[in-house]
């Protein structure tokens, strides 16, 4: 009996200490197709995405079970052209946990609209970073490299450059494709030109931004409030900075898409002086949601 407790043991340490990078949930929409045949489908491809994801090494690094970055992928069939062809769209969005607290802080949340692909049930998801084989593992395995960028990004100068790359790497597969968002001439944030950005040396103070924010400016909240929000101030007067020199860029949308409510929460609790000067860094830098940053000058004791 004790070998077998001992044996139980070092194989739930094994698997903790090996366990994949990523804790992907992942949703598939298909109300817009009528038809019951259509619902074992998707619960099939839903569950082989999940494993796919989940279940593939994408870095070199070893996780523990509760290192795993939490993410989500929702994916929406508006159309269908064949038996086992679709138009749809996906949201992908990540969170990483912030130092101190049981808060998780959103890195990215992002809809790509352009996303067509093939599924045939029970046939092996196939994926080869170095050749384009199919759009769905393609556009996954995309999205998986840029979440582990942005995470890795959050927590030291540059670190996602690997994961970018990779993703880079893909979008070079898939440009004799006739799927849509893997060319640059076909609009301006599509796949092509986020993974461009993220590793143009042009924007490489905004991935300088998700370092400062996060690692100097959130995970020193809990100990010390007022140094963190000093710190995440300046994060965002950068910010300004680049949207002056680049407006609106890419990667100022996606940025402040998943930050924008996050930024609100912190400095409704900040000093006056505070709160005026990042309303009017978040006026310049998200014109379209100026008034969402109203809430920031509000009195939170009189709410």
């Amino acid at each position: 009996m004790k070998r077998l407790i001992l044996l139980l043991s070092v194989l739930f340490v094994s698997l903790s200490v090996f366990a994949q990078e990523l804790d992907c949930r992942i949703q598939v929409n298909h109300s817009k197709l009528q038809g019951t045949t259509y619902e074992k489908l998707f619960q099939t491809m839903r569950q082989e995405l999940y494993e796919f994801i989940n279940n593939t090494n994408w870095t070199d690094h070893v996780y523990s079970r509760d290192e795993r970055i939490e993410c989500n992928i929702y994916i929406t069939i508006d159309d269908q052209i064949s038996s086992d062809e679709f138009i749809a769209k996906i949201q992908v969005s990540s969170s990483r946990p912030v130092y101190g607290v049981s808060y998780l802080s959103p890195l990215l949340n992002h809809m790509d609209n352009d996303f067509q692909f093939k599924y045939v049930e029970f046939e092996p998801l196939d994926f080869n970073e170095n050749s384009f084989t199919s759009n769905l593992t393609s556009v996954i395995a995309y999205y998986c490299y840029i979440i582990l960028g942005m995470d890795y990004d959050s927590f030291a100068p540059n670190g996602g450059t690997p994961y970018f790359q990779k993703a880079e790497k893909i979008v070079q597969s898939a440009q004799a494709s006739q799927e849509k968002g893997w060319k640059a001439y076909e609009n301006l944030k599509n796949r092509y030109w986020l993974v461009e950005n993220l590793l143009n040396s042009q924007y490489s103070a905004m991935r300088d931004f998700m370092y400062t924010y996060h690692r100097l400016g959130l995970d020193k909240m809990a100990d010390k409030p007022s140094e963190g929000r000093a710190s995440i101030e300046q994060a965002l007067e950068d910010l300004k900075n680049i949207h002056r020199r680049k407006p609106g860029s890419f990667l100022m949308t996606l940025y402040t898409t998943a930050k924008g409510d996050e930024i609100i929460n912190v400095f409704s609790e900040g000093f006056p002086d505070e709160k005026a000067r990042v309303f009017n860094i978040m006026k310049e830098v998200d014109p379209a949601n100026s008034s969402k940053y109203e809430k920031i000058m509000k009195d939170p004791l009189l709410d």
